[in-house]
């Protein structure tokens, strides 16, 4: 699933591409791309026609593309495969091609909506009340995300530790803290030394402190380099991959040694998920949750 440097990587292509455009034809493909749309393909496209698209905008892995001239926003999910692609209106349809947007200009450039797995899609929604960035209503509850210049820090080390849980469930809550998913989170753990399976409750404000820190310099260094992907189904705007996946040091490194002490590295079933850590730097919390 894309975390916060995919999306942002996205969002940025978005923003170069598609901001300030005027939607002249949706076409929607695949029903399954519009489920979120409750009233259908015919009127996500009619709704969307004649509106100027606004600056893209993002909250954690959350993306959307507010209207410039109406109190409403497209929210992209992308979910397992949904890739948001800009190609020149005569390039070949792909062969996963879910929604088609053109724009009444002569730039030859149209937006795609291309999802394997139909995971994803497009829906169209009511600005949340109080926004000033066109944030839709239904992600209202979801929580900044760490390189949000807004993103209070203090507020997240006391509900940190106020959580009766443990340290990578809480990073994966976005009503705590958006945009880290599990490669992410298995990262900032590894370079905090903290083990997965810690009690929150035993953090202390430094330590958490540290490990929001570790947290905002992986996502960082993965957004300088487009992001991670492990296969074709990630890529940016113009179906370029990532290349993050060279630096990780935890995740998919089973077996393999630890950068900073050699030992080979672990992976545990976790949450219907896999975590990798290292056996001697992140040692098992001796109390639990």
């Amino acid at each position: 699933m894309p975390e916060l440097p995919e999306v942002e990587v996205v969002r940025r292509g978005l923003e170069r591409w598609v901001a300030g455009r005027t939607v002249a034809e949706v076409e929607v493909l695949h029903p399954r791309a519009v489920r979120r749309h409750p009233e259908g393909g015919a009127d996500f496209a009619a709704r969307l026609r004649g509106h100027r698209i606004g600056t893209a905008r993002r909250r954690g892995k959350y993306l959307w593309l507010p209207l410039a001239d109406a109190d409403a926003s497209v929210l992209g999910h992308l979910g397992m495969s949904g890739q948001l692609l800009v190609q020149p209106e005569d390039a070949a349809d792909e062969k996963h091609l879910r929604i088609r947007v053109r724009f009444a200009d002569s730039a030859g450039t149209e937006l795609r909506f291309v999802d394997q797995r139909t995971f994803g899609g497009l829906s169209l929604h009511d600005t949340a009340p109080g926004s000033t960035d066109g944030l839709p209503d239904v992600i209202a509850h979801i929580a900044r995300d760490p390189l949000d210049p807004l993103f209070d820090d203090a507020a997240f080390q006391t509900a940190l530790r106020l959580r009766r849980t443990t340290v990578k469930r809480a990073l994966l809550d976005q009503s705590l803290i958006s945009g880290v998913g599990n490669i992410y989170a298995d990262e900032a753990l590894w370079r905090a030394k903290l083990h997965y399976d810690r009690p929150t409750a035993t953090l202390t404000r430094p330590r958490s402190a540290e490990l929001l820190g570790h947290a905002r310099d992986v996502m960082n260094q993965a957004l300088a380099a487009g992001g991670t992907s492990f296969d074709a189904l990630y890529v940016n705007v113009n179906g370029e991959s990532g290349y993050f996946d060279r630096s990780l040091d935890a995740y998919g490194r089973e077996g393999e040694p630890c950068h900073r002490c050699g030992t080979p590295m672990r992976r545990r079933a976790w949450m219907n998920r896999s975590s990798y850590y290292c056996p001697r730097c992140q040692r098992p919390p001796r109390v639990t949750a």
